[in-house]
């Protein structure tokens, strides 16, 4: 039995590493288990498969290599679907400011490699949204979705 008990505690323990939600500025981090690029590639894959547009996929690293300058890997993707962020627009105009959606992948320090997003319960404050719970909901599935698929 005590072996089950340490077995549960290093289970929570590694998913809390895994799945860490810094709710205080309203950011979503997760680890992913594969390179800057792959988790990328990943969400594209993704974003793609459920017929979800991609704006853009910009490689921080690359530009700032252009410039002369360092930065360890880092890029974002942003992506969105008009029927899901026309609605939460229609309930807050200014969400607007934070749409479409975007995803960071990054590598920090010790190379580990962490994909960020707003929580989309952090953005129903910042612009208090009301009447858009159903759609709120959704979206926060989806984007659960996503970083599942490209950190797994």
């Amino acid at each position: 039995m005590k072996k089950y008990v340490v077995a549960l505690v290093a289970l929570v323990a590694s998913m809390m590493v895994a799945f860490s939600v810094h709710a205080d500025n309203g950011l979503i981090k997760i680890q992913s288990a594969h390179s800057v690029a792959q988790t990328a590639d990943n969400i594209e894959g993704f974003l793609k498969e459920k017929g979800l547009t991609q704006f853009a996929r910009i490689n921080h690293a690359a530009n700032a290599e252009k410039a002369g300058l360092e930065l360890r890997p880092t890029e974002v993707i942003i992506f969105g679907n008009p029927k899901v962020g026309t609605p939460l627009m229609q309930c807050a105009q200014s969400v607007a400011i934070d749409l479409p959606q975007k995803m960071l992948i990054s590598q920090d320090e010790e190379n580990n490699v962490w994909l960020t997003y707003n929580d989309p319960m952090y953005l129903k404050e910042r612009h208090n949204i009301k009447g858009c719970e159903k759609v709120l909901e959704k979206v926060s599935k989806v984007l659960g979705a996503i970083s599942k698929t490209a950190t797994k």
